[in-house]
C-alpha cells in the first residue's frame, strides 16, 4: 500500500499516466505504411507536447507543497516542472505550428528547437538544486566522483561528435545552416548527458540520504533522462541521414 501510495500519490498522477499509456496504444496501432505526413502521426506528435506541457504545469502546482522557489525541494521540482513546460511548447510548435499548419514534415533546426534547448538550463537548475537537497555536495569531495563526473559526459561528447558529425556527415560541413544543425545535433545529447550524470550521482546518493525517500521519484528521472539522449541521438542521427519520418 506505501509503495501505491508513493506511485500514485492522488488521481491526477493516474490520470496523466493514463493519458501516456493511451498514446503508447495509439502510437502502436499507426500505420506505419502510411505516407509520413499523415494527419493522424502529426496529430499523435501534439500529443506527445501536451504530456509533458500537463505534467509541467501539475509539478508546479504541487511544487507549492514545498514551499516553492522558497525551499531548495520547491525549486527543484519547479525548475524540473518549468524545463517540461518549455520540452511541450516545443513539441506543440513542431507538431502544431509546423507540421499541422505549415505542413513541414521536419522543422529542424526550427523555432521549436528555442523551446526544446531552453529546457536543457531548467532541467540542469532544478537538478542541481535537487543535488543540495541529497548531498552531492558532500559526496564530491570523493576523487572517485570526481572523475565519473569528467570521464562520463566527457566519453558521451566524444560518442556523439563522432557518429553525428563524422559517420552521419562524413566530417563535412558546407554551409551555415550545417553549423546551426550541428550545433544542436551536439548540444541536445551534451545537454542530455550532464543532467543524466547528475541524476546518476543523485541517485547512488538518494540511498543514504532521507531514508531513501526520494528513491523511487529520483529512479523515474534517471530513467527519463538516460531514455531522452537515446531519443536525442536517434532524431539528430537520422535527420542528418535523412531517414527520419
Amino acid at each position: 500500500m506505501n509503495f501505491y501510495r508513493r506511485l500514485f500519490p492522488n488521481y491526477s498522477t493516474i490520470l496523466l499516466l493514463l493519458v501516456y499509456i493511451a498514446s503508447v496504444f495509439w502510437f502502436i496501432s499507426l500505420d506505419k505504411n502510411s505516407d509520413p505526413v499523415a494527419q493522424s502521426n502529426y496529430w499523435y506528435t501534439v500529443l506527445e507536447g501536451v504530456i509533458p506541457l500537463w505534467g509541467g504545469l501539475y509539478g508546479l502546482y504541487l511544487a507549492k507543497k514545498w514551499g516553492g522557489f522558497s525551499s531548495i525541494i520547491g525549486k527543484a521540482q519547479s525548475f524540473i516542472s518549468l524545463g517540461l513546460i518549455s520540452w511541450g511548447i516545443g513539441e506543440l510548435i513542431f507538431a502544431g505550428y509546423y507540421n499541422l499548419l505549415m505542413q513541414v514534415e521536419v522543422p529542424y533546426p526550427s523555432l521549436a528547437d528555442a523551446a526544446f534547448i531552453l529546457s536543457w538550463p531548467l532541467w540542469g537548475l532544478g537538478m542541481l538544486y535537487l543535488s543540495r537537497a541529497t548531498g552531492v555536495k558532500t559526496a564530491l569531495h570523493n576523487k572517485k566522483s570526481k572523475y565519473w563526473i569528467i570521464i562520463i559526459p566527457t566519453t558521451i561528447i566524444i560518442f556523439s561528435y563522432y557518429f553525428l558529425v563524422q559517420v552521419a556527415r562524413g566530417g563535412v560541413v558546407t554551409s551555415s545552416a550545417d553549423f546551426v544543425k550541428i550545433f544542436f545535433d551536439l548540444a541536445y545529447p551534451v545537454g542530455d548527458v550532464v543532467i543524466l550524470t547528475l541524476a546518476t550521482i543523485i541517485y547512488g546518493l538518494s540511498f543514504k540520504y532521507f531514508a531513501g525517500k526520494y528513491r523511487l521519484a529520483i529512479y523515474f528521472l534517471l530513467f527519463g533522462f538516460f531514455v531522452n539522449y537515446f531519443a536525442d541521438f536517434s532524431f539528430s542521427y537520422q535527420t542528418t541521414l535523412g531517414t527520419f519520418v
